[in-house]
C-alpha cells in the first residue's frame, strides 16, 4: 500500500518560519494601533478644541441656574458664525486675568447702555432710548434678590455687559466693566453633570416691558 506523508519542516525552518510569522503580527498591530489613534486624534483634537469643551462649575455666582460643582459643554463652534446675543450664558477669560474662566449672562449688547439698580436691569437703546426693564423672573426665580451693586455703562462696539444669576454673590460686569467679543470662549450647551440635572440649554425669550 503507498501512502503520502507530508515532509515536516526541520526544526531550522520551523523557526524561522514562525518567527517571520510572529514579527509580521507585531508589526501588523502596532501599524493598526496607529492607525486608530491617528484616526481618533483627527476627530478628538478639532472637536475638543474648536466644537465642545467641557467646563466646570466652581462658585455660587450662577444660582440657581448653575451650582457649584457641576459640569458643562461649551459650545465653540457657533460664535465663530454669529455673534452673542442677550440672554446666552458665555464662559469667557476674566479681563484682568485671562488664566481664569468666567461664567455669566449676557445682558446688554453692544451700542447699548445697561442700568443695573435695584429694581433689576434696564436697557437703553435705539429702539428704546427710554429704556426698558428685563423680565429676568423666568430664570431667577420669583424671588430673586436684586442687585446690591449700581451701575450704569455705556457698550461700546465688541463689548458686552454680563451678570451672574446670582446678584448677590457675583463678580461680574458691574465690577470689572464689560467684557470684548475677544474674550468670549463660548456659549453653554448642556449640563452633563449630575445627571438628574441634565439639560440642553437654548437662549431665552425675554418678555421686555418698555417704560
Amino acid at each position: 500500500m503507498s501512502a503520502l506523508f507530508r515532509r515536516k519542516p526541520t526544526q531550522a525552518e520551523g523557526a524561522d518560519g514562525g518567527s517571520k510569522t510572529t514579527g509580521n503580527a507585531v508589526l501588523s498591530f502596532i501599524f493598526e494601533l496607529i492607525q486608530v489613534a491617528a484616526v481618533s486624534l483627527a476627530i478628538i483634537i478639532p472637536v475638543r478644541y474648536f466644537l465642545i469643551q467641557p467646563f466646570y462649575v466652581k462658585g455660587a455666582s450662577m444660582e440657581p441656574s448653575f451650582f457649584d460643582h457641576e459640569y458643562l459643554i461649551i459650545d465653540e463652534l457657533s460664535y465663530r458664525f454669529n455673534d452673542p446675543e442677550r440672554g446666552d450664558i458665555v464662559v469667557f477669560r476674566y479681563p484682568p486675568d485671562p488664566k481664569q474662566y468666567f461664567i455669566k449672562r449676557v445682558v446688554g449688547l453692544p451700542g447699548e447702555t445697561v442700568e443695573v439698580n435695584d429694581d433689576g436691569v434696564k436697557v437703553y437703546n435705539d429702539e428704546h432710548p427710554n429704556g426698558w426693564m428685563l423680565d429676568e423672573s423666568f430664570y431667577l426665580g420669583e424671588e430673586y434678590e436684586t442687585s446690591p451693586t449700581r451701575r450704569t455703562l455705556t457698550l461700546k462696539s465688541g463689548e458686552y455687559f454680563v451678570l451672574g444669576d446670582n446678584r448677590a454673590s457675583s463678580l461680574d460686569s458691574r465690577f470689572f466693566g464689560a467684557i470684548k467679543r475677544s474674550d468670549v470662549v463660548g456659549k453653554v450647551w448642556l449640563r452633563g453633570w449630575p445627571f438628574d440635572r441634565w439639560k440642553v440649554f437654548d437662549r431665552p425669550e425675554y418678555a421686555l416691558d418698555a417704560s
